[in-house]
């Protein structure tokens, strides 16, 4: 069944999908856009320090992305504006790496398949990969949901009940590292952020819980990447740009679809 390129791809990008709709409710709520976007940019380095020292790519970007989402977080702290600070660490890391890669001599490399994805290309290494990233980010959702949930709603609420917020948010950190690091191969550096927030703003108007939100997001990006995979096999057009395409199309038909609706079917649904 493996050796099926596009039955590897599928479940590929179905990992990704559920790897990324959890925390992307959670970046959705804690406006962390640009933060993922950052740590996203970062991965450009990881891939060029990976081919540079012949380790596996995904370690790579795992390393880096954590470092600089690790940095971000502690930096932001010290009385640094969040959004300056981002605009810096984001761009500059994209550029060095950018830069790094250049300097590689005696290596190919696809720029192009790591900035937009390749998930057709997925090999039965990467899906153990992808696979065993989204099974360790979604056991950490689902021990920490509380934790999380209750930090990001009330950081003085979830202190005085037992948790500890900066915890959570190197937990959350460290999470978005690991998706970064295993969806570079389904929709890329660039679109990665895209997948975290989309499905989960689309679901943020069908839902009346947190946990119905993180549900609906995995349901809705589960479905887009399907649909896109599809789409870009009879089309013959980017996969990961395809897929991120479907989301957006199915961020405006439901949004659409909800102010259309009578407010009394509205209160119904959220």
């Amino acid at each position: 069944m493996f050796d099926d390129f596009l039955v590897r791809a599928v479940l590929a990008s179905v990992g990704v999908a559920l790897a990324a709709a959890p925390l992307g409710c959670f970046v959705v709520w804690r406006r962390m856009a640009y933060f993922g976007d950052a740590t996203a940019h970062s991965a450009v380095l990881g891939i060029a320090l990976s081919l540079s020292f012949s380790t596996p790519v995904f370690l790579g970007v795992l390393i880096v992305c954590m470092i600089m989402a690790i940095t971000v977080s502690s930096l932001s702290e010290r009385g640094i504006a969040m959004d300056t600070l981002l605009g810096v660490m984001s761009h500059s890391a994209l550029a060095i790496g950018l830069v790094a890669v250049s300097f590689l001599s005696g290596v190919r490399i696809d720029l192009m398949s790591y900035l937009f994805g390749d998930i057709l290309a997925v090999g039965k290494s990467d899906l153990f990969i992808i696979w065993s990233g989204a099974a360790l980010v979604l056991v950490l959702a689902a021990l920490r949901w509380n934790g999380l949930l209750l930090s990001t709603l009330n950081p003085d609420l979830a202190l005085a009940s037992g948790y500890k917020p900066k915890h959570e948010q190197l937990i959350l950190t460290i999470s978005l590292a690991i998706v970064v690091a295993v969806a570079i191969k389904t929709v890329g550096v660039l679109l990665i952020v895209a997948m975290l927030i989309i499905p989960a703003a689309t679901a943020r108007v069908l839902s009346s819980t947190p946990e119905m939100m993180a549900i609906v997001a995995g349901v809705l990006a589960i479905s887009a990447s399907l649909i896109g995979l599809r789409g870009s096999y009879v089309l013959d057009t980017p996969t990961g740009p395809t897929i991120i395409s479907v989301c957006a199309i199915l961020f405006v038909v439901v949004n659409l679809g909800y102010r259309l609706l009578p407010k009394k079917l509205r209160k119904g649904i959220s």
